[in-house]
């Protein structure tokens, strides 16, 4: 049972794993050292720690205790309990959803035993925006995707405000980064996947047509601002594009990546 711990000083060093959780490059540089990240809102903390992440340490107002009661019987780690005036000096936002957990990171695990017996996997390449990282492996674990690669420079799917956003959907769907970006193409097309790239060039095809009749399928996706690396464009073995209306030329890639798994998930 999780050891209940009133605070009533904002400044209490044992608060340090929820300071200024606004700072987005303090946080990730201080749960990089830490080997640590957080979970926020009851759903999120319950997924995090049924997922087996081993809890560091809880925070939240009174009114939670009872609605993560079970949560907190099942670990040791100490839950901090102050008031949500208190919890927002401390976080430096307003902790509407009354809980927060921070939990231990794990190794990244080979790509090759993420992928083990996948048939369909999403591909991110330099995606910065951490509200897209996590709408995405939302987008892929409702719609039946068995995996999701990240390129290094991606940003981080355990950062808060990607679990958020993706409810937690990191915790269940398999992922990892790729260990070497110049060729994370042409491997995972040795292991028997056919690379589509989501693109707007001009020998693209409909997504529809790019997936039909494939087995294995890995969708990759380039960053918001610029879309995927030449590179990557032209390593992939098909270029696949989603029709726009006049006027339009693409999507928003979380809005992307929904419409093509959907169209993936359904292929023949």
């Amino acid at each position: 049972m999780a050891t209940l711990v009133e605070i009533e000083d904002p400044a209490d060093p044992r608060l340090a794993d929820y300071r200024d959780l606004r700072d987005v490059e303090l946080r990730k540089a201080l749960e990089a050292e830490h080997g640590l990240f957080l979970a926020e809102g009851e759903k999120v903390v319950r997924r995090s720690v049924e997922a087996g992440f081993e809890p560091r340490s809880f925070l939240m107002a009174p009114r939670w205790l009872e609605g993560l009661g079970d949560v907190l019987a099942t670990t040791d780690a100490p839950c901090y309990v102050l008031s949500e005036a208190l919890a927002e000096q401390v976080t430096g936002f307003h902790v509407h959803r009354g809980a927060l957990a921070s939990l231990e990171r794990r190794p990244l695990p080979s790509v090759e035993s993420v992928v083990a017996g996948a048939r369909s996997v999403l591909v991110l390449e330099d995606l910065v925006d951490h509200t897209n990282v996590g709408a995405i492996f939302r987008c892929g674990a409702a719609l039946g995707f068995d995996a999701v690669l990240l390129a290094p420079r991606c940003a981080d799917p355990l950062y808060r405000r990607s679990i958020k956003v993706g409810m937690g959907a990191v915790f269940t769907l398999p992922w990892t980064r790729v260990d070497d970006w110049a060729t994370a193409l042409p491997s995972l097309s040795e292991l028997g996947f056919t690379t589509v790239a989501l693109t707007l060039a001009d020998d693209a095809t409909e997504v529809e047509q790019a997936v039909a009749g494939l087995d294995k399928v890995a969708l990759v996706l380039g960053s918001e601002g610029h879309g995927l690396s030449p590179r990557w464009e032209r390593a992939a073995d098909r270029r696949a594009v989603i029709p726009m209306a006049a006027g339009i030329d693409s999507l928003n890639v979380a809005a992307a990546t929904a419409v093509a798994c959907y169209v993936t998930a359904r292929r023949s």
